[in-house]
C-alpha cells in the first residue's frame, strides 16, 4: 500500500523500503527472525555434502542412531501386538465430546495403564552410548585418547577448562551474576536493581541478540518469561493460538497409542513431584498436542535422528501409504521438559510454542545420538574428561569401586536437571543454556557436582553408596557451583 504513494519515487525506493521498515518496527522483527534462524541451523556444509552429512558428519554415528531408532519402533510395535492396540485410531464421537469437556481436569483420570511400560530408560539409553566405537580408530598401544578411562570410549573433540572458561567468561567470580547472594564486590541487592533496569530496556528494545546475550547473568524472574518468549522469538499471535486449536482439536478427534505412554509417564514423574503435580493438566494439553505437530518434523534436517514411520493398514512397505507416526516423541522424560516452563507461562498455546522452540533448539539432542558438541555423547565425555583430569583420585577411586560417576550423572545431563534442582536454581541453569545457546553447561555442572560432594565420596565403597551422598541436588546452588569449578579450579 505504501508503495503506491505519490511522494514514493522510484530513484530513493531503496532508502524508502528501509525507513518504512524501521518506523514500523518490522526491522527488529525481520533481525531477530534472521538472528532465530541463525541460532538454529546448522553452519553451512561444503556444496557437494551430502544431506545425509548435514544431519550427522560421521558415518558410526549415524548407523548407531539408525540402529537406536529401530529397537525404539520394535519396542512400540511389540507393545501393540501384545495389548492389540492400533497406533491410531479415530475415537467415538462419544469419547471425543467427553474428552473436550474435560480438557482442563484430564488429570482426574485414572485408567488403568499397568500394562503400558515405558519404551526405553535412560539406562539403556546409556548403554548404547558406551557400546559406540569409531570403526575406523585402532585399539592400538600408542598413549592417546585411550587414556580415557570413563565409559565413552569414542574420539570426539571435547572442550578443557581454559576453552570453557573463555566460552563462559561471563560467568567470572568478578561478574556480577543472579544466583549468588554473597558477591564481594557489589552489594547483591545494588546490582540487581541495575539488572532489572537494563533487563527492562532489553525489552522495551525487542531485540533477541541482545536478550541472549543479557541472559548469561540470569534473568530476573519478573522478566525471565517475556526474555526467554524473544530469545526464542515467540510471540503468540493469532495465528499461533489458531494452530494450537487445531492441534487440540487433532487430539480430541484421533486416539494414539503414545497417548496412554504419556499420561502414564505424567502419572509417574509430575503427579508424585512436590513442584510439578500443581501442572498435571498443562502438561497432559502441551504434550497431547506435540505428538501431533507435524511442524516440528522440520527440526529432522539438522538432527541426526530421524522421524519414526508408519504404514496404514495393510500397505506394509508402500511408501505413498507411509506416514510419520507420531512426529516427534522420544518416549522418556518429555514431562520434565516441559514441567519448569508452567512456572513462566500460564496460557496453554504460549507454553506450548515455547516447549516446542526449547525442544527443537536444545532437548532433542539429549535424545539422539550425534557428534555435535551439545549431543548427548560429548556431553558425557566432557563430564568424564573434566573429571578424569580435574579430580583424577576420585574419578579412579569411584572407577575402581564399580561406580564410574556416568552412570550417576547421566540421568541428570538427559534430563537437563529437570527434577532434580529445585525450581529457581533450575531456572537460572536454563537461563544460561539460552544465553550460550548451547547445552555445554550441563556437562560442568555434573562435573561441579561432584567436586562438591568429592570428601564424601572419596569413602564410599559401593555405586549404591555413591548415588546415596548424591541422592538429593534440591538444595545446591548451581552459579557459586559452576563459578568455583570453572573460575577456582587449578589448571
Amino acid at each position: 500500500v505504501s508503495l503506491h504513494k505519490p511522494e514514493i519515487k522510484l530513484e530513493s525506493l531503496k532508502e524508502d523500503i528501509k525507513d518504512f521498515l524501521k518506523t514500523s518496527g518490522w526491522e527488529k522483527k525481520l533481525q531477530n527472525a534472521v538472528y532465530s534462524e541463525l541460532n538454529v541451523f546448522p553452519s553451512p556444509c561444503h556444496p557437494a555434502a551430502p544431506p545425509e552429512h548435514v544431519k550427522e558428519p560421521l558415518a558410526y554415528m549415524r548407523k548407531a542412531q539408525g540402529s537406536w531408532e529401530k529397537r525404539i519402533l520394535k519396542s512400540l510395535n511389540s507393545m501393540c501386538a501384545e495389548l492389540n492396540i492400533p497406533l491410531a485410531q479415530k475415537r467415538p464421537v462419544n469419547e471425543q465430546k467427553e474428552l473436550l469437556n474435560k480438557w482442563n481436569e484430564m488429570g482426574t483420570d485414572e485408567p488403568d495403564l499397568s500394562l503400558f511400560r515405558p519404551v526405553y530408560a535412560p539406562k539403556d539409553f546409556l548403554e548404547v552410548l558406551m557400546n559406540l566405537r569409531n570403526p575406523n580408530y585402532e585399539n592400538g598401544e600408542q598413549p592417546s585418547f585411550r587414556n580415557h578411562l570413563g565409559l565413552i570410549q569414542v574420539p570426539l573433540k571435547v572442550k578443557d577448562i581454559p576453552e570453557l572458561k573463555e566460552d563462559f567468561s561471563e560467568l567470572g567470580l568478578n561478574i556480577g551474576q543472579l544466583g549468588i547472594d554473597d558477591s564481594a564486590q557489589v552489594p547483591p541487592e545494588f546490582f540487581e536493581n541495575e539488572h532489572v533496569r537494563i533487563g527492562q530496556k532489553v525489552l522495551a528494545e525487542q531485540d533477541s541478540a541482545a536478550a541472549q546475550q543479557y541472559v548469561r547473568q540470569g534473568c530476573p524472574t519478573a522478566l525471565r518469561a517475556d526474555l526467554w518468549a524473544l530469545i526464542l522469538n515467540i510471540s503468540n499471535q493469532p495465528e499461533d493460538i489458531l494452530y494450537y486449536e487445531q492441534l487440540k482439536s487433532n487430539v480430541i478427534q484421533h486416539d494414539l497409542l503414545v497417548d496412554s505412554l504419556i499420561y502414564k509417564d505424567v502419572k509417574l514423574t509430575a503427579s508424585n513431584d512436590d513442584y510439578y503435580f500443581v501442572f498435571e493438566d498443562y502438561l497432559y494439553q502441551v504434550l497431547l498436542c506435540f505428538s501431533r505437530d507435524t511442524s516440528v518434523l522440520e527440526h529432522f534436517t539438522y538432527s541426526s535422528a530421524t522421524p519414526p514411520k508408519s504404514y496404514i493398514r495393510g500397505k506394509l512397505g508402500m511408501e505413498e501409504y507411509a506416514v510419520f507416526y507420531p512426529p516427534n516423541v522420544n518416549y522418556n522424560s518429555f514431562i520434565l521438559s516441559v514441567a519448569p516452563l508452567c512456572f513462566l507461562y500460564h496460557e496453554p498455546s504460549k507454553l506450548y510454542q515455547i516447549f516446542r522452540e526449547m525442544y527443537v533448539r536444545f532437548f532433542f539432542r539429549l535424545h539422539s545420538i550425534s557428534s555435535h558438541p551439545s549431543g548427548i555423547v560429548s556431553l558425557c565425555l566432557l563430564f568424564e574428561t573434566l573429571l578424569q583430569t580435574h579430580l583424577p583420585q576420585l574419578f579412579y577411586h569411584l572407577r575402581e569401586i564399580g561406580a564410574q560417576p556416568l552412570r550417576i550423572s547421566f540421568k541428570w545431563m538427559v534430563r537437563a536437571f529437570s527434577g532434580y534442582l529445585a525450581t529457581d536454581q533450575l531456572l537460572l541453569l536454563w537461563d544460561r543454556i539460552l544465553g550460550y545457546n548451547s547445552l555445554e553447561i550441563l556437562a560442568v555442572l555434573a562435573a561441579a557436582v561432584f567436586a562438591f560432594r568429592a570428601v564424601n565420596l572419596m569413602e564410599v565403597t559401593s555405586l549404591a553408596a555413591a548415588e546415596a551422598v548424591l541422592a538429593d541436588l534440591s538444595t545446591l546452588k548451581v552459579m557459586p557451583l559452576l563459578q568455583i569449578f570453572l573460575f577456582a579450579t587449578v589448571t
